[in-house]
């Protein structure tokens, strides 16, 4: 009878799709949308051990480096991928909801578990050592002199860089010719060596160069600690707040289970004193959203994004 009794137990389980095994038994997959070097990169590299280490259970993290189409590729593959919490993903904002609006895309708010925010970056203007262009001023004023013959390098069209530069351009009534790249390391590379005459980029990003930058302006509300010796933009006349936001996405439709047992651990994670300080000496501004906050904040860029697409498409 007790037999019987254990073999309709176990028909149950396996009928009612509760799986034996305790998440996770095989190693994770973070898919990063950009390559090596970058902010984004650093950052997934940076939260890997840490979820690990308060997943428990013998958790194993891999990043994967899959750069393309501004970081759409490796997102898009996640949205793809079995929602069984295997395979997570890079999520920058604004830069993943501004993309759905310039292009076809298989991807939209909807499409992903939102698990954690980890990073929120500010952008920076930055110039070549080689430019000549050492203040804030000359930059503005090289470009009204001869408009859009000053070259501005970023990462990508439609991210957060891009908008900080529409933002910049609008209030100093100056233009710039934009020219993007795949990815930030590649940018600051091209700044650095004198290829483009100016960038922008992420305070995260400059920290370690800026005995070869210019740092002309921080795109904060109030001096970062990271760099208090630099001057914000809003200092210098322009009023404007713009960064980075770089987080962890999984498929949507996780199991319960495992969509709990990932957002506590990134709730962990979040407050574990030995990743906030490995985020401080990597240059890496850490503001903390779990699940629904995360999925708000989504949403907040997403229309911030709309309203800058209507107005200015950049495309």
């Amino acid at each position: 009878m007790f037999k019987k009794k254990l073999a309709m137990f176990g028909a149950l389980l396996l009928s009612s799709g509760i799986a034996l095994a305790e998440y996770p038994e095989k190693p994770i997959t973070i898919l990063v949308g950009y390559k090596a070097g970058g902010g984004t990169d650093v950052m997934a590299r940076n939260v890997a051990p840490f979820i690990e280490k308060h997943l428990g259970n013998g958790a194993s993290v891999v990043i994967k480096n899959m750069p393309g189409a501004s970081g759409m590729i490796a997102v898009t593959e996640v949205s793809k991928s079995d929602p069984d919490g295997y395979t997570l993903g890079t999520f920058n904002l604004p830069g993943m909801m501004a993309r759905t609006l310039d292009r076809p895309t298989e991807i939209g708010a909807d499409s992903f578990t939102y698990l954690a925010n980890f990073v929120d970056d500010p952008n920076v203007i930055v110039t070549s050592k080689k430019s000549g262009i050492k203040s804030l001023k000359q930059f503005v004023e090289a470009a009204k002199e001869t408009p859009r013959a000053i070259t501005v390098g970023m990462s990508s069209l439609g991210g957060d860089d891009h908008i900080a530069l529409t933002k910049f351009s609008a209030l100093a009534d100056a233009e710039y010719t934009i020219v993007p790249f795949k990815g930030s390391a590649p940018a600051r590379a091209a700044i650095m060596g004198g290829h483009v005459a100016a960038g922008i980029l992420n305070i995260s990003e400059v920290v370690k160069f800026r005995d070869e930058l210019n740092v002309l302006g921080v795109a904060t509300a109030e001096r970062s600690s990271f760099a208090p010796d630099l001057a914000t933009l809003k200092e210098q006349g322009f009023n404007i707040v713009n960064g980075s936001m770089r987080g962890v996405v999984a498929p949507a439709g996780l199991p319960k289970n495992v969509e709990a047992k990932l957002l506590a651990a990134m709730e962990k994670v979040g407050k574990d004193p030995e990743f906030l300080k490995k985020m401080k000496e990597t240059g890496n501004p850490t503001s903390i959203s779990v699940g629904d906050d995360f999925q708000t904040l989504n949403g907040e860029q997403l229309e911030i994004a709309k309203k800058i697409w209507e107005s200015t498409p950049w495309k």
